[in-house]
């Protein structure tokens, strides 16, 4: 099976999929209990009222989403909120929504700067990734795996999130901005159609592109770091 942690086990060894895993959980996690922190600052209880402030992945991602992560790679989480309770009204959903969104980014910059810091450190500016991917086994290399594993797997969520489509973080931060949008997005047939823009963007394709494009963004961040260091 060449999918989810099969594959990276296949093409990339056992410390990659450890590492896929690892991070699918941790950033998932965070990125929930960021919409958590986000509701309260908003004045809404229902995260702790529904007992989900915690770093338990199991109560954020349940059974159904920690197996599918291994099989296929695909996994979600869940943190309910009452938007009716935020002191900023319908603009909240642009804070509490964001916030998801906004941890992942947060770890990606830290994944691609400390690989930033390991070109520093093992190869000159100029060999900058290509002088990490020729550094022989060891501790050093099995680290730049798990940066890069986490900063590709990072940037894909926060951008995922942020598409502009029910039922992703990013139609209810647009929400937030236009009434229109509001009422559209609360439209059921719209609501009911969230599970196939799901699909489709998973297997469009669309995700490649998103995480080429943070990988990008992502080097030139390392890049800065590295000669910030040297």
């Amino acid at each position: 099976m060449d999918i989810g942690i099969f594959g990276i086990y296949n093409s990339l060894g056992p410390a990659a999929a450890a590492a896929f895993l690892f991070w699918g959980i941790f950033s998932i996690t965070l990125h929930e209990l960021a919409h958590g922190w986000a509701a309260l600052w908003q004045g809404d209880q229902t995260p702790r009222i529904y007992g989900r402030m915690t770093a338990n992945p199991i109560v954020h991602m349940g059974w159904m989403s920690l197996i599918l992560l291994a099989v296929t790679g695909i996994a979600w989480g869940v943190m309910p909120t009452d938007p009716s309770q935020y002191r900023w009204g319908r603009r909240g959903r642009i804070i509490v929504s964001g916030a998801g969104p906004a941890m992942n980014v947060l770890l990606w910059a830290i994944c691609w700067a400390g690989l930033g810091a390991m070109v520093a450190k093992h190869a000159s500016a100029e060999d900058g990734f290509a002088g990490l991917r020729s550094m022989p086994e060891g501790t050093a290399r099995q680290l730049m795996v798990f940066l890069i594993i986490g900063a590709m797997l990072n940037g894909s969520l926060a951008l995922f999130n942020m598409l502009p489509l029910p039922p992703f973080d990013g139609a209810s931060v647009l929400a937030g901005f236009s009434r229109t949008y509001y009422r559209w997005m609360h439209n059921p047939r719209v609501a009911n159609a969230g599970f196939f823009i799901v699909l489709i963007a998973m297997f469009s394709g669309v995700g490649g592109i998103m995480a080429e494009f943070a990988s990008a963004l992502g080097q030139r961040l390392a890049v800065l770091v590295a000669h910030a260091i040297g």
